[in-house]
């Protein structure tokens, strides 16, 4: 009876964590700011890197979505990009890119923000860390492709290297965004959880993607299709909020800081 009422416990908190994070609201935020601001930003930068690694971000990227169809066709000209991009852009477009693109950054720290409860920080403060966030994030998606071939040591070691990667970026996510606010060991749950989410869901997005976007294609042209990658994007995004969410909730019992070596929290404290 203990287990039982300690699950319902468990359970209502997790539940007004989810109400108070507001997570389909952020989600869609989210995949709304990486859409709009976040994939142009790469393309952008796309424009001016070498071709090898145009082409391993291009494959990376299909690895992550997981499917073909109009929209995910047009990462194709990351592959051709080459001095006719470049000046298509232009140095002053790839810094408006860049400029807009921390608006994801901005609504991805807000999330980890009230994830946690805490206060938003001075810009002074995460300004540098938005643009640091970025070029990580673009690194990791470069080498996404590699990692799910293991770098060629087979798909099953992939999804290991998946896994431990997307982990450890997004525990350095939340310790970064948060302005240091939050020690590490705390954050290791929404990042566990968050990781393998993330690397589940992307995975299974293979099954059942592809077909999606065939159909909406056939239905509504090229527009169904940015329809249904940015439902993709949404889903995705639910997945990273409420895992982050849920894991502030899981750091704060007491087995978890007691694995963590966190110490006692505040309700434990003796009067």
């Amino acid at each position: 009876m203990a287990i039982v009422d300690a699950a319902r416990s468990f359970a209502a908190r997790v539940a007004r964590q989810l109400v108070r994070v507001t997570v389909l609201d952020m989600a869609t935020r989210l995949a709304a700011q990486a859409f709009l601001a976040a994939l142009p930003m790469l393309i952008a930068v796309a424009s001016f890197c070498p071709t090898p690694v145009r082409h391993e971000m291009r494959r990376s990227l299909h690895t992550l979505v997981g499917a073909d169809g109009a929209v995910v066709a047009q990462l194709d000209t990351l592959t051709d990009g080459g001095d006719a991009a470049l000046h298509s852009w232009g140095a002053v477009g790839v810094l408006v890119a860049l400029v807009s693109a921390t608006s994801f950054t901005r609504a991805l720290q807000r999330m980890c923000e009230r994830s946690w409860e805490l206060p938003r920080s001075g810009v002074r403060y995460v300004a540098w860390r938005w643009a640091v966030w970025l070029m990580v994030w673009i690194v990791m998606l470069v080498l996404q492709g590699s990692l799910h071939r293991a770098f060629g040591a087979g798909a099953a070691l992939g999804v290991v290297l998946q896994l431990a990667d997307t982990v450890l970026m997004w525990w350095w996510t939340q310790h970064l965004l948060l302005a240091g606010r939050v020690p590490w060991p705390p954050l290791l749950p929404g990042a566990l959880l968050t990781g393998a989410g993330v690397v589940a869901y992307c995975s299974a997005s293979a099954l059942w993607l592809p077909r999606a976007l065939r159909m909406s294609e056939q239905r509504y042209g090229a527009l169904g299709s940015v329809f249904t990658l940015l439902s993709w994007l949404i889903v995705f995004f639910t997945v990273v909020v409420g895992g982050v969410a849920i894991g502030r909730v899981l750091a704060q019992e007491e087995l978890v800081r007691r694995w963590l070596g966190a110490g006692p929290g505040p309700g434990d404290a003796s009067p």
